[in-house]
């Protein structure tokens, strides 16, 4: 762990262009009011963007991005999916390679990438989790491990967590629980419950003793050192839908995330999974880790999210980090619950892909000899200490959490009563935060917390840099407010 803290005077270089005008790429495509105009023509009208005036990004390198004007250091990594840093030249040789020599055959023919990759990926895998299926999406790999829990145990219902995101799909959107991401469509909820959030910061229960992050809650709670009341009172909860929602003895599941993603960063009570996991297993279901967001060393201490958790679940998905931005994903399972997909048909055309395969590889390459899971605990932790500081500084942060490069910032109106702040404050800051030269992300159930996962290379340089930032957006932002006021 690290002992070092961010400064909290920054020098003044870091107020400078991160750019420099000899290496700032040139844009050479069409111009940004007729991709607005085209945007608007062909794509669907739901495809949104971010901020008030479009970023037309064209470029990345390492942890930057690049527009027409300027350069951005991302600190939202392609919403969680950039784990090695954009363009990074062993992924880029490696699928280039591979481009020359096969592109696609599918899995009905033997193709070598696709059984070296599986090799490599689960020796990650602890247990007897070593059978894997590709696919092409976290919300694909979600569906197939529905799928498959539902077959092996014969049972239907499956639960996941209020404030969950599992995916879009409408299979998985019956997983997801948050409002927003939910449409009107009969069936989403068929065989699916969703348990209280054990959440230590907005829950009923919880406070700065309960969950496993560098930087706790300011929330005052009943635990003592080493117990977690909260994660009793939780637990039993999750005990009340076993014993009057469910047939008694008979779930096929239990999805978590291992650290929820868009539902805002947020953790667990302590303990609380590895009991729940059992709770499911004693009454015939299997646990699903979603490791989508948290997996590939982002959480730091550990390469998967669920190790965190102390226990080894029956399926695990994956997606995003897996292919720093190829679009591929992943379910692995042991062999006995893998082998009920042998009871019909199942195919995936694009599963296993050679491209996403070589790709594949040369990430999990470039994570180990770059050791980045390390820099993503030790530049993490370095990261969440400093935001601890802007914390105490500004009456606008309510909470700081996460671990590694997994962390959200919670923007609140009322520290003492926790509501979380109006969209228009947050926008002011979110925005002032881009127009320096820093993209965060944007979360939670009401929008109000920044994600902050950066592609897994970034330096204390960056950070000071982000840190630094959003100070003064913060300090600009309270300004507004005394004066308006």
């Amino acid at each position: 762990m690290l002992t070092t803290q961010p400064k909290t005077q920054h020098p003044e270089s870091l107020k400078q262009p991160r750019q420099h005008p000899h290496d700032f790429p040139a844009y050479k495509g069409q111009s940004y009011e007729d991709v607005v105009k085209l945007r608007k023509k062909y794509l669907t009208p739901n495809v949104t963007s971010y901020y008030k005036k479009p970023l037309l990004i064209h470029k990345g390198s390492g942890a930057q991005l690049f527009d027409q004007e300027k350069s951005y250091l991302d600190m939202f990594g392609g919403i969680v999916t950039v784990s090695v840093g954009h363009c990074h030249p062993k992924v880029n040789a490696a699928l280039e390679e591979q481009l020359r020599t096969l592109w696609h055959t599918t899995n009905i023919y033997m193709h070598p990438k696709l059984h070296e990759y599986a090799e490599k990926l689960v020796a990650k895998m602890p247990g007897d989790l070593k059978n894997v299926y590709f696919v092409n999406s976290g919300s694909e790999a979600n569906d197939l491990a529905m799928v498959m829990a539902r077959l092996y145990t014969g049972n239907h219902d499956i639960i996941s967590f209020r404030n969950a995101y599992h995916g879009a799909s409408p299979y998985t959107m019956g997983l997801t629980a948050h409002s927003t991401w939910r449409y009107p469509l009969p069936g989403l909820n068929s065989g699916i419950l969703h348990a209280m959030n054990p959440d230590p910061y907005t829950g009923i229960w919880g406070g700065k003793q309960c969950r496993d992050s560098p930087v706790q809650t300011t929330r005052n709670c009943d635990c003592q050192e080493g117990e977690c009341k909260a994660s009793d009172k939780y637990y039993e909860q999750l005990e009340q839908i076993f014993k009057y929602s469910l047939p008694r003895g008979k779930v096929a599941a239990m999805f978590a995330e291992s650290i929820q993603g868009v539902g805002g960063t947020v953790q667990y009570t302590k303990g609380y999974i590895k009991r729940a996991a059992e709770l499911v297993r004693a009454n015939g279901g299997l646990f699903i880790s979603d490791e989508v967001q948290s997996g590939f060393g982002r959480t730091g201490e550990h390469y998967w999210g669920f190790e965190g958790h102390d226990f080894v679940p029956d399926i695990v998905t994956m997606a995003k980090g897996i292919g720093n931005g190829f679009p591929m994903g992943a379910v692995i399972t042991s062999r006995k619950i893998a082998e009920v997909l042998s009871q019909a048909l199942h195919f995936n055309t694009f599963g296993g892909n050679p491209l996403a395969c070589a790709v594949g590889i040369a990430v999990l390459d470039v994570i180990d000899e770059e050791e980045l899971q390390k820099n993503s605990l030790n530049v993490g932790t370095y990261l969440l200490k400093g935001l601890q500081q802007l914390r105490e500084k500004h009456d606008v942060i309510g909470d700081v959490r996460g671990k590694g490069l997994m962390i959200g910032v919670e923007l609140v109106a009322d520290k003492e009563t926790r509501q979380h702040l109006s969209a228009p404050h947050f926008v002011d800051i979110w925005e002032m935060c881009k127009d320096m030269g820093v993209l965060f992300g944007r979360g939670g159930l009401n929008a109000n917390v920044l994600r902050i996962k950066p592609p897994m290379c970034i330096t204390k340089a960056d950070v000071d840099f982000s840190l630094h930032i959003l100070d003064t957006a913060l300090s600009k932002h309270s300004e507004k407010v005394r004066q308006n006021s």
